[in-house]
C-alpha cells in the first residue's frame, strides 16, 4: 500500500519507511513472542519427561519443532517400552526363582525337621530307628549344604570372584577320569559310557583343569541320570578352528522339548517339574556349566529332540 500511495505521490519518503520499519519491528515482536509460547509449551513436555529420565534429554537443547519434538518423543516411549517389557520379564523370573529356591530349600528343612520332631516325641530310644532317622537327616542336611555350595559358586562366577586356574591338560584323559567315577552308576542302567572313535595322542587344551572336570561331571551325570536303559554317553573332541576344540557330549535318552531348550540354563529350572526331582540333584548343575564355560570365554550349545537323546557341546581352547 505504501509503495502504491507513494507511486501516486500521495506519500514521502520518511512515511514509506516509518511504515517498513513498524512493521519489521511488528513482526519480530509477534514472531518472539509466538516462538516464547511455543517453547514455554515444549518446555513443560520435557520438564515432564525429564523427571522420568533426565539423562537423555537433558543432554540436548530444547528443540520447537514439532517433527523433531515428535521424533524424540516417539524414541523415549519406544525405549520406555521396552525396559518396561525387559523389567516385567525379569519380575516374572525373580518370582519363579524365589518359589524354586524356597521349594528346593524347603523340601530337605521339613525333611530334617520331620525326622529330629520324631525322635524328640520318643523315637531316640528305639536304637534302630535312632540310627536310621538320624542318618535320613544327615542327607537332608548334605543336599542343603549341596545346594547352598552350588549357589555360592554361582554368585562368584557371576560377579567374577571365583578365579580360573589355567593350565595345559590332556581333555581325552580328564574325561577318562570321569568316566572311571561314574562307571558304576551307569552299570546300574546299563548305559555305555565310550568315546566315539579311539583317541591314541592326547588333545592338549588350556583351561581350569578342575571346572572343566566339573563341567563334563555334570553333564555325563545328567546323561546318565535322564539315559534310557541300555543306552550310550558318547563324548567326541573335535577341532574347530586353529586354536579351538569342541567337545560333545551325546546321549540317546528320553530327550527335550524344544519349549524347554532356551531356559535349560537357568537356575533350578526342570523340565519334568515332578519327575526330575525324584532323580535328585540341586537343579543348580546346568547353570554352574554355563557360568564355567562363560568364565573361560568360551561357549556352550545344546541339541535335543524329545525321545530321541540330547548333545551338549562347549568349545575350550587348544595349548600351543
Amino acid at each position: 500500500m505504501s509503495a502504491f500511495l507513494y507511486y501516486y505521490e500521495l506519500l514521502s519518503w520518511w512515511i514509506i519507511l516509518d511504515i517498513l520499519v513498524t512493521y519489521v519491528v511488528c513482526f519480530i515482536i509477534i514472531q518472539f513472542r509466538v516462538e516464547r509460547f511455543i517453547y514455554r509449551r515444549v518446555k513443560r513436555v520435557y520438564d515432564d519427561l525429564t523427571l522420568l529420565e533426565s539423562s537423555s534429554l537433558r543432554s540436548q537443547s530444547i528443540t520447537t519443532d514439532m517433527g523433531t519434538l515428535t521424533k524424540e518423543i516417539d524414541k523415549y516411549a519406544r525405549n520406555k517400552k521396552i525396559e518396561i517389557e525387559a523389567l516385567q520379564v525379569r519380575e516374572e523370573y525373580r518370582k519363579e526363582f524365589l518359589g524354586n529356591v524356597s521349594h528346593e530349600l524347603k523340601t530337605p528343612l521339613f525333611t530334617v525337621q520331620g525326622y529330629i520332631l520324631t525322635l524328640l516325641d520318643g523315637a531316640m530310644n528305639d536304637p534302630k530307628i535312632r540310627k536310621q532317622y538320624l542318618s535320613r537327616a544327615g542327607k537332608g542336611v548334605e543336599r542343603l549344604i549341596y545346594i547352598v555350595k552350588d549357589l555360592d559358586m554361582i554368585t562368584k562366577l557371576e560377579v567374577g570372584d571365583l578365579r580360573l586356574n589355567f593350565e595345559v591338560f590332556d581333555i581325552i584323559e580328564l574325561t577318562q577320569n570321569v568316566y572311571d567315577l561314574f562307571e558304576m552308576r551307569a552299570n546300574k542302567k546299563n548305559i555305555t559310557l565310550t568315546f566315539d572313535l579311539d583317541y591314541n595322542e592326547p588333545i592338549m587344551v588350556k583351561a581350569d583343569r578342575e571346572r572343566i572336570q566339573q563341567v563334563l561331571t555334570n553333564l555325563i551325570v545328567n546323561s546318565i541320570k535322564y539315559g534310557r536303559e541300555k543306552g550310550t554317553t558318547e563324548v567326541s573332541i573335535e577341532n574347530l578352528i586353529k586354536n579351538k576344540v569342541i567337545v560333545r557330549v551325546t546321549d540317546n535318552g528320553e530327550g527335550i522339548d524344544s519349549e524347554h531348550v532356551p531356559r535349560l540354563f537357568e537356575r533350578f529350572y526342570r523340565v519334568d517339574k515332578s519327575g526330575s526331582r525324584k532323580e535328585g540333584g540341586s537343579g543348580l548343575g546346568l547353570s554352574i556349566v554355563k557360568h564355567i564355560i562363560e568364565a573361560h570365554g568360551e561357549k556352550i550349545y545344546v541339541e535335543s529332540e524329545l525321545n530321541v537323546g540330547s548333545e551338549f557341546s562347549f568349545t575350550l581352547e587348544k595349548a600351543e
